[in-house]
């Protein structure tokens, strides 16, 4: 982690954060999925939308979140607006890993698993490049962001 303080590091409400996320997801519905999403460049994270299914429900449920690539591989950080507890979605993916994502140029079959020891910090200082105040921000978290790695499965026919 790096010194960066507390105070250069806000966050908008909590409240804010979440309802961001539910206009995202709205906007992406009604434009039939032609607003919401975007590819990862070499200056800017990506935003895909993940269909996962629930741990305890059994129904699908669906979040969008950034990304960036690593080789054939999508990275993503299981955060929750940076609060404290995990995301739901990765929740979901830990009990079922072989999952759909959908990106701008169609749908993709993924396996989701945490970056191991030796990835993680890699992967995590390839986050940094997008989000400057990376290390403050998971800071205020209790416990580790995990570093989502998305590999392509290969289709079944």
């Amino acid at each position: 982690m790096s010194g960066t303080s507390m105070q250069s590091t806000s966050l908008p409400p909590r409240w804010f954060i979440r309802l961001f996320w539910v206009v995202q997801r709205a906007a992406y519905a009604v434009t039939g999925g032609r607003f919401g999403l975007r590819s990862a460049t070499a200056d800017r994270w990506g935003m895909l939308r993940l269909r996962t299914v629930g741990r305890r429900s059994g129904k699908e449920r669906v979040a969008i979140l950034g990304y960036f690539e690593d080789g054939p591989d999508l990275v993503t950080m299981a955060m929750n607006g940076w609060a404290d507890p995990e995301p739901a979605w990765w929740l979901n993916l830990q009990a079922q890993p072989d999952v759909t994502v959908d990106l701008p140029g169609g749908s993709r079959a993924v396996h989701a698993r945490a970056a191991n020891k030796d990835e993680r910090p890699r992967l995590w200082a390839m986050q940094a490049t997008y989000d400057k105040d990376l290390d403050a921000f998971a800071a205020r978290r209790s416990r580790e962001t995990a570093v989502v790695i998305l590999s392509p499965r290969p289709e079944v026919s």
